[in-house]
């Protein structure tokens, strides 16, 4: 039986649609391996949204070629955003590949059938391909096109497949999209998360919100996550600045006081959400003062979670021409500063955890008498992780209550309750 392998990638949006490409190979009758070096076809499902990850999608191509050349490897096919953006280039430097094949090819807009990558406890359900918001530095809308939401039927019916597919140990999915919040509104002309999450099976203990973009965020949304049992008091919101100046350059669409306000109001009415977010430090014309008042918002806001990054100046977007560019060497400088400042406030964050009992979804085994797990305040692989202290066996996908008996800058430590 001939072999295949994959390498994910990038975002949890492209492990989904990595899932995609491996039930297309399966239903060939490929046998998936978890080694590259023994598959007969090894595929890259590469990303290309900031210079990170294409320096890393080239490097795994490149090591994949040296494979083939050692004869270890028969057929390579490169997959996703890279070869989306850059096949022209890509078919002229890299002969050694196969097959060259852009997102848009390959992502299934309603995926009927994935293999699962993740564990058996939790998955990611796409619920939208592409954007519309366009903003000045960003490449997504010309990578994956235009907002294309999914059918809700066709969402809810593959939900309940995962669900039945794990024979019950499916507990826990995570929405995504490129702008979560926007659902709905091309295909039923009004904003539609909040009917669909009414509808998600309330079995499903665990139902998470990412990439929910804040100028999109309504009463409504705010009202069934209050409200809902199963709906984790989790929000991944993407704000990426305070500055109305660099909020304005950045074809954001909200403003300072609609941000502050959306957070006032979220945690008015949900006193448990833990709010997510990400920041971009040094966008072109972001001054000192600009920077200070982004300083400013990390320390009064105290994100639960929070990433920051440094701003990636990529071409055919249009900040790539925006005067006011900011040096590499003052890009690492402001993530330093800024990087500290969170690990203080994530610091105090978690002390509040100090001496409570939580529950925690439990992922694997550390070592004799350590697990990992999380609470509801953590999403998968971004988040901190609770390291839970035990003499019983516990299965990977069980809840637990955890009493926390130290905290750290990102992660808990507990004992079982």
């Amino acid at each position: 039986m001939k072999t295949v392998a994959m390498l994910s990638l990038g975002c949890p949006k492209n492990l989904v649609d990595s899932e995609g490409i491996l039930a297309d190979f399966v239903k060939k009758g490929y046998k998936v391996i978890d080694e590259a070096v023994k598959a007969d076809v090894a595929i890259v499902n590469t990303c290309a949204f900031i210079e990170d990850a294409k320096r890393e999608s080239i490097n795994t191509i490149l090591d994949l070629i040296e494979l083939k050349k050692q004869g270890r490897i028969k057929k390579i096919i490169v997959a996703g955003c890279l070869p989306e953006r850059y096949k022209k280039v890509l078919r002229k430097e890299m002969a050694e590949i196969d097959i060259f094949s852009g997102v848009r090819k390959f992502s299934k807009s309603d995926p009927d059938d994935r293999l699962l990558i993740t564990p058996s406890h939790y998955a990611y359900i796409k619920i939208s391909e592409g954007c519309d918001n366009r903003c000045s530095y960003c490449v997504i809308s010309k990578i994956r096109g235009p907002y294309k939401s999914r059918g809700m039927q066709a969402i809810l019916k593959e939900i309940n497949d995962i669900r039945e597919r794990s024979n019950g140990k499916l507990k826990e999915i995570n929405l995504i999209s490129q702008d979560l919040t926007y659902y709905g509104m091309d295909l039923y002309g009004k904003l539609s998360l909040a009917s669909l999450l009414r509808r998600i099976n309330k079995d499903i203990k665990w139902v998470r919100l990412l990439y929910a973009h804040p100028a999109h965020f309504n009463d409504e949304l705010i009202d069934i996550i209050k409200n809902s049992a199963h709906i984790c008091k989790y929000v991944d919101l993407p704000v990426q600045h305070i500055s109305d100046k660099l909020l304005k350059s950045m074809g954001r669409k909200i403003t300072k006081k609609q941000i502050l306000d959306l957070i006032t109001k979220l945690r008015k009415n949900i006193p448990d959400i833990a709010i997510r977010s990400s920041l971009i430090v040094g966008l072109p014309g972001e001054t000192e003062k600009e920077f200070k008042e982004l300083l400013g918002f990390i320390k009064d806001i105290k994100f639960e979670r929070l990433g920051i990054f440094t701003y990636s100046r990529e071409e055919d977007t249009p900040a790539y021409s925006f005067k006011g560019q900011v040096s590499d060497k003052e890009k690492r400088l402001r993530l330093d500063e800024a990087m500290k400042l969170q690990q203080d406030v994530a610091r105090n964050v978690n002390a509040r955890f100090f001496g409570k009992t939580l529950e925690v979804l439990i992922e694997e085994k550390q070592e004799d008498g350590v697990y990992l797990g999380r609470t509801y305040a953590d999403a998968p692989e971004v988040d901190g992780q609770v390291y839970v202290k035990t003499t019983k066996t516990i299965k990977p996908g069980n809840f637990v209550d955890v009493m926390i008996t130290d905290t750290l800058e990102y992660d808990l430590v507990g004992e079982i309750a």
